[in-house]
């Protein structure tokens, strides 16, 4: 045989398909139900990532005209993703609750056997899809706690980062890309769309420890705690680069890789933060964890925030290992001066 035409037919690759049913005996508790949900989100991601390619065309970008639960204008691709990725994991069967940015109140599956609950970001970074900028969907998957077979309640949906059994996102960029862990490391795959495919491509992702980069929206700046604007003017003194793309999928995909850390703290207009627990902080905070970072909304670790509301809110610093633990240095040096 040739060297071109060994070329030609190199392997294309372990499809996310094959490396799931793989790392099945991970979950001795699962008999594929796990897999299964996962397989369902990935195929929900499929079809958001065409609409989205096609949003220029078919009119499906900018604003409905209304407001979602958060008080913020809900996009036209934000309902269409929540649609797909909600009527994926009913008809998937193995999802018993749903908890979506979309949704005001948690949505009952009617699959009352289902052993997971789902919290899901479906569509994070909208309003940047009319300027062609990467945004994406965060996901977090809780086995539940009552008996199965009877209806959910809120101790399935309530329950701490540290419960999570797996978490992960879906960044539609350039490539569109699946990242995700269930406990035992980090692995990313990129879709390939004339396969209709995603293939593992970035295998047992670690973030480095130290990074050169900062993200935060420097035009709150004058918001911030007097502790974090000492951390910031500390990024620019000691030479990082200020990058914030403003799709949090987006900028944490680039730090997870580069080494950097995503700040997003209270501010004076939301003492609170801005992103949420459930859907967003705890996928995440799982995620770079295993990857070696860390999570912490300045006084607690992300994972292990009790949650009290479905939409609540947290400060966030996440990142490199190193540059969080100096955001929290400088953060306890305030707190001890004013006690």
């Amino acid at each position: 045989m040739s060297h071109d035409l060994e070329q030609l037919i190199l392997p294309t690759g372990t499809t996310l398909d094959r490396f799931i049913m793989r790392h099945q005996a991970h979950f001795p508790f699962a008999t594929g139900e796990l897999s299964q949900l996962l397989r369902d989100i990935a195929l929900a991601s499929k079809i958001v990532n065409r609409e989205i390619n096609r949003a220029g065309l078919a009119n499906l970008s900018g604003a409905m005209g209304g407001q979602n639960v958060q008080g913020e204008d809900q996009q036209k691709l934000d309902a269409i993703a929540n649609v797909r990725f909600i009527r994926a994991l009913i008809n998937g069967g193995e999802v018993c609750a749903i908890v979506s940015e979309e949704e005001e109140k948690v949505i009952d599956t009617g699959n009352w056997h289902g052993k997971y609950i789902v919290a899901i970001d479906p569509l994070d970074g909208s309003s940047n899809i009319d300027v062609n900028v990467a945004v994406g969907t965060i996901f977090s998957v809780y086995r539940r706690k009552t008996l199965i077979g009877t209806k959910p309640e809120m101790q399935d949906i309530m329950q701490k980062g540290t419960d999570q059994v797996a978490a992960g996102y879906i960044l539609y960029g350039s490539s569109t890309m699946l990242v995700y862990t269930t406990g035992h490391g980090v692995n990313g795959f990129t879709y390939e769309p004339s396969l209709g495919e995603y293939y593992l491509s970035h295998p047992n992702i670690l973030t480095p420890t130290m990074g050169k980069i900062y993200s935060c929206n420097e035009g709150s700046y004058n918001e911030f705690s007097p502790a974090v604007r000492k951390y910031v003017d500390y990024c620019r003194e000691s030479g990082y680069s200020g990058r914030y793309i403003g799709s949090f999928v987006a900028d944490f995909h680039r730090n997870l890789f580069k080494g950097g850390i995503y700040i997003y703290p209270s501010t004076s207009k939301a003492p609170n933060g801005k992103l949420r627990l459930l859907y967003e902080c705890n996928p995440l905070a799982m995620l770079v964890e295993q990857a070696g970072g860390d999570a912490t909304n300045g006084r607690q670790r992300i994972l292990t925030i009790e949650p009290t509301d479905l939409h609540q809110r947290t400060p966030l610093f996440i990142g490199s290992e190193q540059m969080v633990s100096k955001a929290i240095r400088y953060i306890e040096s305030e707190t001890a001066a004013v006690q």
